[in-house]
């Protein structure tokens, strides 16, 4: 496999974890009479530009099918941070009633939602029919396409280039990554503004994160690697924030090659000095990460084994993308972990894939009140602590396998 940047030979790598069938195609009671599709799930360097990228099998039209059931606005943790992304960008680049918003991949518009109210002119662009109809019940205009250059110059025809783009966790989510940041110097205007938002690759292999690793994430990144990308394709980074989202993300601020309208800030080049002492560009930051996924897989095993010895009941909390990866990764069934609760009501009713366990809401599992509630999407805790303060109450304990197996006792 060649780099989907740069096309150097792939030979490092970084993490494999055998085969997993796509981590959001849920199953309906009748597809689990069905067999599934499983697709070899490994990660692996690139040593030229120094993205890391998923081995390629599936391709985005399977991935991202018409039923895709990630809707991000039933995380009241990610509505506040796009609330505040925007009331914070709006100051900084004076974004007024006539200016224009584009966000790509813009989900059921858990974020347009907040531009238009703010009185912004704004438009979505997603490829997903589920989510594009919730953001079409909200009033906002979406695109219902994949996005790159060839959507990007027919917009830009028609007089709709945009002031400012949004691409929050999206960039590590397309096959071809230089066609897609090629769309952006394309619908830009030339004073206009750009800001991707990703989890950062530092934070990922540190925090042993390989949960992250679906076949949906085809590429995780640096700033490193992701400052050659934009430049390649016509946009320069300006600006960076470190965020806590996902474990620990970046925003990059970029705008297009031939503007330079916005001045670079130090924190570019701060951030940039740091990956490279934490040794990104290095071979040996890679190396124990198979280790740390095998050891977090153990530990989980242990504790549901154990559980199971002692008689005690647990049940899991988000039907979580990264929650399948780990699942499927440690071989975890119904017998180990018999449902999962999930508040977005398309995925109740249905089994996670590959591990078939059902997925429930949340009134299952208040009734059958169990010993111990497994959070699944670890970046959530606090979020969904506050949402089940009833365990506590029972006696029972909140559990998270990542980075180390954590068990809040009452």
């Amino acid at each position: 496999m060649k780099c989907r940047h740069c096309r150097a030979a792939l030979t490092l790598p970084l993490l494999d974890l055998g085969s997993a069938p796509p981590s959001n195609a849920y199953l309906s009671a009748t597809e689990l009479a069905a067999p599934e599709v499983w697709f070899p799930l490994r990660l692996l360097v690139c040593q030229q530009c120094w993205l890391v990228q998923t081995q390629d099998y599936a391709g985005r039209d399977l991935l991202f099918a018409s039923d895709y059931a990630y809707y991000s606005s039933f995380s009241s943790s990610w509505l506040a941070h796009a609330r505040s992304y925007v009331q914070d960008i709006r100051e900084r680049f004076a974004l007024d009633a006539n200016s224009l918003v584009v966000e790509v991949a813009s989900n059921d518009g858990y974020l347009l939602q907040y531009v238009q109210s703010a009185g912004v002119p704004c438009y979505g662009i997603e490829p997903t029919a589920g989510t594009a109809a919730a953001a079409r019940a909200k009033g906002i205009e979406v695109v219902e396409q994949f996005f790159g250059v060839v959507l990007a110059e027919s917009l830009s025809s028609q007089g709709r280039q945009a002031d400012l783009m949004i691409a929050n966790n999206v960039l590590a989510h397309v096959p071809d990554i230089n066609d897609f940041v090629a769309g952006f110097s394309g619908l830009l205007k030339p004073h206009g503004v750009a800001t991707f938002e990703f989890p950062h690759l530092l934070r990922t292999v540190q925090g042993c994160q390989f949960d992250t690793a679906y076949h949906e994430h085809y590429s995780y990144l640096s700033l490193t690697a992701v400052q050659g990308i934009l430049a390649a394709n016509g946009l320069s980074v300006f600006d960076v924030s470190e965020l806590p989202t996902h474990g620990g993300s970046l925003r990059v601020f970029a705008q297009r090659l031939d503007s330079g309208c916005h001045a670079v800030q130090s924190a570019v080049q701060d951030l940039l000095l740091h990956e490279q002492q934490q040794g990104i560009r290095s071979a040996a930051f890679y190396a124990g990460f198979q280790g740390q996924a095998v050891r977090i897989k153990h530990d989980l095993l242990r504790f549901l084994l154990q559980a199971r010895r002692e008689g005690k009941t647990v049940g899991a909390y988000g039907a979580a993308a990264k929650g399948n990866t780990l699942l499927n990764f440690a071989g975890i069934r119904p017998d180990l972990l018999p449902y999962v609760v999930d508040a977005n009501p398309a995925k109740q009713g249905r089994y996670l894939p590959g591990s078939r366990i059902l997925i429930v809401e949340t009134a299952h599992l208040l009734a059958h009140r169990p010993d111990y509630v497994l959070i699944l999407p670890w970046n959530l805790k606090a979020e969904v602590v506050q949402q089940l303060h009833e365990v506590k109450a029972w006696g029972g304990s909140f559990v998270t396998a990542v980075p180390t197996l954590q068990v809040d006792v009452a």
